[in-house]
């Protein structure tokens, strides 16, 4: 179907005066990609534009909008226009982590986040080249604009579908603050018509798309079974941890993303832990050196920063730089890839830990002693490892120029557990195995999702 810019300038796309060619346009088959919850992006879509009475109003309330601009919505603008349609509010849950706010199941949190914007963002795009709406500059050239109109029909906002979908995904996670949210949504949308890129009802559809499709998102969240209480009891015996309270006991039983079940992918058993070669190990870490600058890298590992924020500060980085960001579908895949392969190899890891229930190694030599507490959770494999190893080969899928940086990053992020005091050697080649076996199953789908 072709109506709007597309039946008024065929292959030179938009109307008036026709700015761009169709091979300049953004992804005009992204609305085809493979989602991530919902069935497709062609079963969300939204109704059809307001006809050209309506459109013709609009605009004429967009240009009373643009004539009261002030500083305070011009600082609106520019906040909201800085980087793809999720950046910001990725930036939220990172300065939130940063702040030392805590939040139980981070990557949950991210992942769940990043699946919304980006069926939203799908959903979006599906509409948007099956209706073809001009933007308003488009429909109107005497329209002066704040911003450069995106190279992409303007029905219904991309902006307005990640806002809509992301606050409700933090409303599920924080429901307290369901009202600021709410807000932040609603500003976020109409940055876009006070900049003159987007019609209202550009705005407003796009805001109901991203909310009906985090419903979706939230639908599966509750059913991951991550609230499940933990029913069994801690095993006894030669080289098996100690404690009374694992953390993460449970994650084996939570449903993956992609992965089949959480042990596809389970390392092999460790050797015993009176074996000579443990003991070598055991010796490597006792002997270890911990000082500058093994001790502070190891203290960064540890941080918000190592966990979680600097992974998402790497991708958004490397996006501004390549110019990604102004490509809202493929700035959402990346995102949403880098938090999805985090949750599957987390729980996959996780899975590994409670299959042999290994003893840490400051539990084998007490004369260890680590450079911060021990987690309170077996030893084999390393998380970290599998973590970094999990996110930097999904980077470097998607940034092949950073590749061998991004590798590099995640072997500290690895061997900085071994430097700490809480890991063996084994741990972390046995955590980087599965995190590169984890991330490779989420290559795969990727090189068959549409975009590639």
């Amino acid at each position: 179907m072709l109506s709007g810019f597309g039946k008024a300038c065929a292959v030179i796309l938009f109307s008036g005066n026709c700015a761009f060619a169709q091979s300049d346009l953004i992804e005009p088959e992204a609305g085809t990609w493979k989602t991530w919850v919902i069935t497709s992006g062609e079963d969300f879509r939204v109704p059809p534009p307001p006809d050209a009475s309506a459109a013709a109003a609009e605009l004429a309330q967009m240009r009373d909008l643009l004539a009261q601009k002030d500083p305070a919505t011009a600082d609106k603008i520019t906040f909201w226009d800085a980087g793809s349609p999720g950046y910001r509010w990725i930036d939220l849950v990172n300065n939130r982590l940063l702040e030392n706010q805590q939040i139980p199941n981070a990557h949950r949190v991210y992942s769940y986040l990043t699946m919304a914007m980006y069926d939203a963002t799908i959903a979006a795009w599906d509409a948007k080249y099956f209706y073809n709406r001009p933007r308003p500059s488009e429909a109107d050239a005497t329209l002066a604009t704040a911003l450069p109109p995106p190279r992409s029909p303007s029905y219904p906002s991309e902006h307005a579908a990640a806002a809509g979908a992301a606050a409700t995904v933090l409303s599920y996670f924080f429901p307290e603050e369901t009202s600021s949210f709410k807000a932040m949504a609603e500003e976020a949308a109409q940055s876009r018509v006070l900049a003159g890129v987007q019609f209202p009802s550009d705005s407003s559809a796009g805001l109901e798309l991203g909310r009906r499709i985090a419903e979706q998102v939230i639908a599966r969240a509750k059913a991951d079974g991550s609230d499940a209480a933990w029913t069994g009891t801690v095993p006894t015996g030669p080289c098996m941890w100690v404690g009374n309270k694992p953390a993460n006991v449970n994650m084996p039983n939570w449903k993956p993303i992609l992965l089949a079940a959480s042990d596809e992918f389970r390392p092999p058993a460790p050797p015993d832990c009176q074996s000579a070669a443990v003991k070598a190990e055991m010796d490597a870490v006792r002997q270890f050196e911990r000082k500058f600058p093994s001790s502070y890298k190891a203290f960064y590992w540890q941080s918000p920063s190592g966990l979680f924020t600097d992974w998402y500060d790497y991708a958004s980085k490397w996006m501004f730089e390549d110019k990604t960001d102004t490509n809202p579908p493929r700035a959402a895949r990346a995102y949403a890839m880098l938090a999805t392969v985090h949750y599957d190899a987390f729980i996959a890891s996780n899975d590994g830990k409670y299959a042999y229930w290994y003893l840490r190694p400051n539990m084998l030599d007490a004369s260890i002693t680590p450079l911060f507490a021990v987690p309170a959770h077996p030893s084999y494999p390393s998380n970290h490892s599998a973590l970094s190893t999990a996110r930097c080969e999904v980077l470097a899928y998607l940034f092949p120029g950073h590749a061998e940086f991004i590798r590099a990053v995640g072997k500290e992020a690895g061997d900085s557990r071994v430097w700490a005091g809480i890991h063996y050697e084994m741990d972390n080649k046995a955590g980087a195995a599965l995190g590169k076996a984890v991330a490779e199953k989420f290559i795969e789908r990727a090189r068959k999702d549409g975009a590639d």
